[in-house]
């Protein structure tokens, strides 16, 4: 793989299933045509439930590493806890794979459209964060 193909892939993991999708789906939509991004759905449990598997998130986390980190983004608390015991673990997820502190949806996007754009791991990371500081009114 040479540098040129090494784009920051992002894992979305949620509660459930159809929000991780449907998240991601969103966020691909808007990258406005750029590169594409390798993204990841984690979301439910492997019997299609409401929670979350350390199973499907190291799976989805494998498949979206380029080799340029993966940013992974999670909904709720034991979202987070999963991921933050995945990475404690040291070998269930890539070396470069960072649990992001960002609003799940905007952080998504966010995250998403720096990776297209080519941003590296602190870039996106930086993106998503900043989505805290969006505001509506």
């Amino acid at each position: 793989m040479s540098d040129d193909d090494r784009t920051v892939g992002v894992v979305l993991v949620s509660h459930s299933a159809e929000v991780a999708a449907a998240v991601a789906e969103l966020a691909r939509g808007l990258t406005g045509g750029g590169a594409a991004v390798p993204v990841a759905a984690a979301g439910g449990t492997e019997g299609g439930g409401l929670g979350t598997s350390a199973e499907l998130i190291s799976a989805a986390a494998a498949s979206v590493d380029r080799g340029a980190g993966v940013a992974v983004l999670a909904d709720l608390g034991s979202a987070v806890l999963t991921v933050k015991a995945l990475l404690a673990e040291g070998d269930e997820l890539p070396d470069a794979a960072r649990l992001v502190d960002a609003p799940f949806v905007e952080g998504a996007v966010a995250a998403v459209v720096t990776a297209a754009a080519g941003g590296d791991i602190d870039a996106v990371e930086a993106a998503a964060a900043d989505a805290y500081t969006y505001r509506k009114v």
